[in-house]
């Protein structure tokens, strides 16, 4: 009696354990793998260029306006080869990082100091406001005729493109911190220094990592404006250079180097974004 007792306890352990393996390998619903999901994002570009390729070898349009796909890689193994194209593009790496350092930097400390102090707000927001409202090609003029044609000028109109978007989101990652956790840091005895160490910066990373994104994004676009308008070095200027020649191939090159850059910056900055809020539960789509 025992001994039967003893083998229906072992079948029915055996038919939970099996249930809980169905209903384990029923959770885990297989996708489509991390390669093939990253192959989407190829079909778009990969099409476009198909159909470009094509219109250019049939003649359906104009090889001056939009030279072939082709044409452009050419052109680019031969910039890259010479090492006309990594000599730019380093000076103009250098230049962007230099003026997001410089206005990004700014830009958060502004916003903390905004952000934490009401009175800072009513001192320092209208005006930082109305300085951004002013759109860079205007104030180019008067960079030069300050700073020259030299590194600083340019330096200062990418700090100006990075400087906004680190501010707003930094400020508005403070304001919009709960606060009812500023009510529990207070029963706590949190000093002030605990409460932003601890509680404001913790709470406002999702917008700093947001406002970082995007001023690193307009970054490269002032580096655009910067070497476009007076410059001897850089990408920018290389594609000017190739536009008082007529040659549209590197000016196509030039913008797809812009692209990439930004594109591995953005990449870059999303890989850090991803470390710093793992805590995070969100929605992945």
């Amino acid at each position: 009696m025992a001994e039967r007792a003893v083998a229906a306890g072992n079948a029915g352990s055996a038919g939970r354990a099996g249930s809980a393996s169905r209903a384990g390998r029923i959770r885990r619903p297989e996708g489509p793998g991390k390669v093939a999901i990253a192959g989407l994002g190829l079909l778009l570009p990969g099409g476009v260029l198909i159909l470009w390729q094509m219109l250019s070898h049939y003649g359906m349009i104009s090889a001056m306006l939009f030279p072939a796909p082709y044409t452009i890689a050419q052109s680019f193994i031969t910039l890259a080869s010479s090492g006309e194209l990594w000599i730019n593009l380093r000076v103009s790496a250098l230049r962007t990082l230099s003026g997001f350092l410089l206005g990004g930097g700014l830009g958060l400390l502004l916003g903390i100091v905004v952000g934490l102090f009401r009175r800072s707000e009513k001192l320092l927001d209208p005006s930082l406001q109305m300085i951004r409202m002013i759109p860079s090609l205007a104030v180019v003029p008067l960079f030069i005729l300050w700073f020259g044609i030299g590194e600083e000028s340019k330096v200062l109109l990418i700090a100006k493109s990075a400087f906004f978007p680190l501010y707003i989101h930094t400020f508005m990652g403070i304001r919009g911190t709960d606060n009812k956790l500023f009510e529990v840091a207070r029963v706590l005895g949190f000093s002030r220094r605990q409460q932003i160490l601890r509680l404001v910066l913790p709470a406002a990373v999702p917008n700093i990592m947001l406002g970082v994104r995007l001023s690193l994004g307009l970054a490269w676009l002032g580096l655009v404006v910067a070497e476009l308008i007076a410059s001897t070095s850089g990408i920018g200027y290389m594609m000017s250079d190739a536009r008082q020649f007529a040659d549209t191939p590197v000016v196509f090159v030039g913008i797809i180097v812009f692209a990439a850059a930004g594109l591995l910056t953005d990449t870059m900055v999303r890989l850090v974004e991803r470390r710093l809020l793992r805590w995070q539960d969100s929605y992945q789509g």
